[in-house]
């Protein structure tokens, strides 16, 4: 007893779920670990929280600054454009004054040489009157057909900014090629003394947007800024070269169309911020991006704390909950020990100790398993008797049945004076109530359960008329163990009413018996008109449905006289088809018949299932020939 105890103490030990103790600890951890996450996760999205705004902050900030140096920028160019139109080319007369007009020009030009590409003015028909700086024409481009002037021309009230493009009106003869943004108006100008409607260009060097663009994109922590016009056109973008070619993309479409402030959108999959700035006077939008993988940039810090912080809690926490668990479980463990011990057929002393209720509850076990003792030996021997005048009544109402039908058959040929056949048919049944009785046994052996039908089957025979032969084929090895009686009885009895009595044909009846896996399989098959399945399936119920094919009275007494006395798992089966036959197997177990294993059945245990005894011999059981001879 001690071993078993000490070995179930070391299986306690073991981090199981199963236990109390584990239980316990494994509640008050889910518990402080729950409560530690969510405190953790929200003073990580506080702090996340904040750093993202912080972001957003700067990032407006950043878009603010970047948009009035933008305008600033802009307006600059506006100042030109609207110094040569009213201090230039509306004081002076094209054809008379335009030595004023270029040197008026020129001034301009050099004083702002660092942000323009061009100066040049153009009549209504497209001609070119005066460009800074002087430089030759090229022949082929139609000004008329340019982007810029049919703008200008469109709404002449407007100054008007292109996107970026390459310029394309001059040859300066070093060959090169400028990116420009070209600031476009319609002009009022004189020619002879008549006025005219013209055209004034300004063409602005793009690097000088470039390089404002490129410093606010020096951050490299995932967020760009790019700046379009108002249709969505792309005037920068850091990957301006891909989008052109249509490799990349941008929602420069959808930007547009927003209003200056913060907004989410998905774009490519993407979640993302977008910020969004116009610059006065031309309706460009300047939109600052910052994906979501930005805002963790930068917070690496944060999470190693947060990370160091819960993982020391949980150390301290884990410790705290392995003390608490084993102070509360110890007495619990140690009365479920007794209790072990107790279910596994020892009588240790239960535990009585721990708190309160532990005490009472150890005080509750010991009176109840007082209790149960007695009550299981009260049950026990109620159950035996209880099973015993079950299987009497099966048995009785066996007996009546079959001797009813087999009287019946005695008088017949009595009145016919068929006495040498009576006197047969009465042996027979003499030797047949010899097994019956059995000197008031329940289990008897297969041989003598074979020799019962042969007897009953050979009274049959006569009264039938020979109307249908049967055929014996049994397995010697079956013929040594333990079966019921009078459990083929019903079955032939029923074959022969309900299967081959009506045949016009000679009936055939078959009882074959085999050993099977451990189990004795009897077998009792007719040719005669079978039934469906379903009413097949009804056979062994005590349905109150009426059974066109055969009693059941006999084979449901049968049936549940095996299961009553060997398990549920054994018992009767039907198998039948319309005008195949119909077949009644047996199955029970393969005990050797023997004096104890009697006994012990017939008080309802079912003792090991054994190897029969003792093979039969050949001759302990009559063949097919001598069962044929005796019953013709």
């Amino acid at each position: 007893m001690q071993r078993v105890r000490n070995k179930y103490f070391r299986f306690l030990k073991k981090p199981e779920l199963q236990g109390i103790q584990s239980m316990i600890m494994a509640v008050f951890s889910v518990i402080s670990f729950s409560l530690l996450l969510i405190l953790g996760f929200v003073m990580y999205g506080r702090f996340s929280a904040s750093a993202r705004q912080e972001i957003i902050s700067g990032t407006q900030k950043l878009i603010e600054q970047a948009g009035e140096n933008l305008e600033d920028y802009l307006v600059s160019m506006r100042r030109v454009s609207d110094s040569i139109y009213y201090n230039v080319i509306k004081e002076n007369d094209f054809s008379r004054q335009s030595q004023d007009i270029q040197q008026g020009m020129n001034l301009l030009y050099a004083a702002n040489r660092e942000n323009l590409r061009s100066i040049a003015v153009y009549n209504e028909y497209g001609s070119l009157l005066a460009a800074e700086p002087v430089v030759l024409q090229k022949e082929d481009p139609n000004i008329t057909k340019q982007g810029w002037y049919e703008k200008a021309l469109e709404e002449m009230e407007n100054m008007h900014f292109s996107t970026p493009h390459i310029q394309n009106l001059f040859d300066d003869g070093a060959l090169r090629y400028y990116w420009v943004i070209s600031l476009s108006r319609v002009v009022e100008l004189t020619d002879n003394g008549v006025p005219r409607s013209g055209v004034l260009l300004v063409d602005m060097d793009y690097s000088g947007i470039e390089r404002m663009m490129k410093q606010i994109n020096e951050s490299g922590n995932g967020q760009y800024f790019y700046l379009c016009d108002s249709n969505g056109q792309i005037i920068y973008h850091t990957r301006q070269i891909q989008i052109s070619n249509g490799i990349g993309s941008e929602n420069s479409g959808q930007a547009a169309r927003y209003k200056d402030g913060v907004y989410d959108e998905y774009f490519e999959g993407e979640r993302r911020k977008v910020i969004v700035n116009t610059i006065s006077y031309t309706g460009w939008k300047l939109v600052g991006v910052i994906p979501y993988s930005a805002f963790t940039y930068g917070m690496f810090n944060l999470r190693y704390f947060f990370g160091i912080f819960m993982l020391f809690m949980a150390m301290m926490l884990a410790f705290v909950n392995r003390i608490v668990s084993v102070r509360i479980s110890s007495p619990i463990l140690k009365l479920n020990a007794s209790v072990v011990g107790y279910e596994a057929g020892e009588t240790p002393e239960i535990y009585i100790g721990g708190s309160r209720e532990i005490r009472h509850l150890g005080y509750s076990i010991q009176t109840s398993y007082e209790q149960i003792d007695k009550l299981m030996k009260e049950i026990v021997r109620e159950q035996n008797e209880r099973r015993k005048s079950e299987l009497d009544a099966l048995q009785s109402q066996i007996n009546p049945h079959f001797l009813y039908n087999t009287l019946d058959s005695i008088i017949w040929m009595v009145e016919d004076e068929r006495n040498e056949e009576a006197s047969f048919m009465i042996s027979e049944l003499a030797r047949l109530f010899r097994i019956s009785l059995s000197k008031g046994r329940t289990i008897i052996t297969i041989k003598d359960e074979l020799q019962h039908a042969k007897s009953y089957m050979n009274i049959q025979k006569i009264r039938y008329k020979n109307a249908f032969s049967m055929e014996f084929d049994i397995d010697p090895a079956i013929l040594s163990c333990c079966t019921v009686k009078l459990i083929l009885q019903p079955i032939l009895e029923n074959a022969i009413n309900y299967g081959v009595a009506g045949l016009e044909d000679a009936g055939e009846i078959r009882i074959t018996g085999r050993l099977e896996k451990g189990m004795v399989l009897l077998s009792v098959k007719d040719n005669g008109m079978g039934m469906t399945r379903e009413a097949a399936s009804l056979v062994l119920t005590e349905s109150t449905r009426k059974q066109r094919h055969g009693s059941g009275v006999g084979l449901v007494n049968v049936d549940k006289r095996i299961r009553i006395l060997f398990g549920k798992e054994y018992g009767l089966t039907v198998v039948s088809e319309p005008d195949e036959g119909t077949e009644v197997t047996i199955r029970i177990p393969a005990v050797a018949f023997t004096e104890e294993n009697r006994k012990v059945l017939e008080k309802g245990n079912l003792p090991g299932r054994q190897g029969t005894e003792k093979v039969p011999e050949k001759g302990d059981l009559p063949g097919r020939q001598e069962l044929g001879d005796e019953g013709s």
